[in-house]
């Protein structure tokens, strides 16, 4: 049987399943740790990537920057401070959940918080940090702490910019993450001016309609089997450790926002959508509940452990994402696959008022842990500079969707080809 052949079918993974049974719905377990996953790979067909910046003959605003300055403007006049999720930030961007997976912890978590505090960006610290990592508060210079991240993160903050967002999920809840950081004089500085934010993750675009997922040791799976469901999809060891995805409906949304403002006063408050085919309306029900900012995970987000049926086939683009969402009525903000100017000012055209760096911001710290994240931020904003000046404009909320083309589907195609 060793020559059987199936003509237009992929036998190999067929095979690979025949021999590795469940570990092969997964990534291969060998660099997990070292390796970001997620859908990084351009979805095909992506609108985004189709899209083009189209800047128009007749400019009048930049007429009016003339006569602002009294010479002609240049890109160097374009002001790209922005509000971030109730947040001001020296540019639109923020810093994505980075969760408790290792590439995220240790130096490289602390590396990061410094580099985006320094920025003046938002940061998020992501779910299940104190379930795996540790809260930290006998050891709060622990980079894999939570409390790690946020002292290495208000040490280096610039006055008046950026701020922290603790993420939670339902194993978080169980913790009591947020009510520990609340009350926490770690914290209280960055609470007491106004950048301290909460956001409540629904989903994330790697694994939409899952919860978290991490592959652990068999010792260290055991000391976390009474806050994980433990399934032993590799054998005995190593083992896949699952948090729950959480149950929402609208009126549950509603209410978890509600309890987030009246429990968390001086927080603000963020919520984090998977990329569902609802996606519209649940940010909708978010914003008119009362949060701050509704973050958009993309089909190409996440950096975490995920099946590889999910990160090739489940969830929207981000491109449909904000074309579904249209004019938000809320502060959008937009992630996946994001790292240069051009695919950031596309979605800020298409109604997100930032973009998330993710696994762009941890390849950059694992490059230059002193400098990378803020050589990667310069060349972003670099871009978005020149890009938006030769549109005619000069600040990030004058960009909008006249200022792209996507050709339609047959279009797509041709341009593709």
């Amino acid at each position: 049987m060793t020559g059987l052949r199936a003509p237009g079918f992929d036998a190999r993974a067929v095979r690979d399943r025949a021999l590795r049974g469940t570990a092969a719905v997964f990534p291969d377990t060998a660099d997990y740790g070292r390796t970001l996953y997620g859908a990084g790979l351009p979805v095909p067909g992506d609108a985004l990537d189709a899209a083009r910046l189209v800047p128009p003959v007749f400019m009048p605003r930049r007429l009016e920057k003339l006569i602002e300055l009294g010479r002609e403007p240049l890109h160097t006049d374009v002001d790209l401070t922005a509000t971030v999720g109730g947040f001001r930030a020296a540019l639109p961007v923020y810093l994505s959940a980075f969760g408790s997976t290792q590439v995220a912890s240790a130096d490289l978590g602390l590396a990061v918080s410094r580099q985006a505090a320094g920025l003046g960006l938002p940061m998020v610290i992501g779910e299940n940090v104190v379930p795996v990592n540790g809260y930290g508060r006998l050891d709060p210079d622990a980079g894999s702490s939570l409390v790690g991240r946020i002292r290495a993160y208000a040490d280096h903050a610039v006055d008046g910019f950026g701020g922290v967002v603790v993420q939670q999920s339902t194993e978080d809840a169980d913790a009591e993450v947020w009510n520990l950081v609340y009350s926490d004089p770690s914290a209280l500085p960055l609470l007491e001016s106004g950048r301290l934010a909460f956001e409540l993750k629904v989903g994330q675009g790697a694994k939409p309609g899952l919860g978290g997922m991490t592959v652990l040791s068999a010792e260290a799976a055991a000391l976390l089997g009474g806050q994980f469901a433990l399934d032993p999809v590799f054998g005995d060891d190593p083992v896949l450790r699952c948090a729950s995805p959480g149950t929402f409906t609208d009126e549950i949304l509603r209410q978890q926002i509600r309890f987030m403002r009246n429990n968390f006063p001086r927080a603000r408050v963020w919520v984090k959508l998977h990329p569902g085919r609802d996606v519209a309306d649940a940010a909708g029900v978010a914003w008119a509940a009362g949060a701050d900012a509704v973050t958009v995970d993309g089909a190409e987000g996440g950096t975490g452990w995920a099946p590889v049926p999910f990160l090739d086939h489940v969830g929207l683009p981000l491109a449909e994402c904000l074309r579904r969402i249209g004019r938000p009525a809320g502060d959008l903000l937009a992630t996946g696959r994001i790292w240069e100017g051009t695919r950031a000012l596309k979605c800020l055209a298409l109604g997100a008022s930032a973009v998330g760096l993710g696994r762009a911001a941890l390849l950059a710290a694992d490059a230059d842990p002193g400098l990378g994240l803020v050589r990667l931020v310069e060349a972003l904003a670099l871009e978005l500079r020149l890009l938006i000046s030769a549109l005619g404009k000069y600040s990030v909320p004058d960009v909008g969707p006249e200022d792209v083309w996507t050709p339609t589907a047959p279009e797509r195609q041709e341009h593709l080809v």
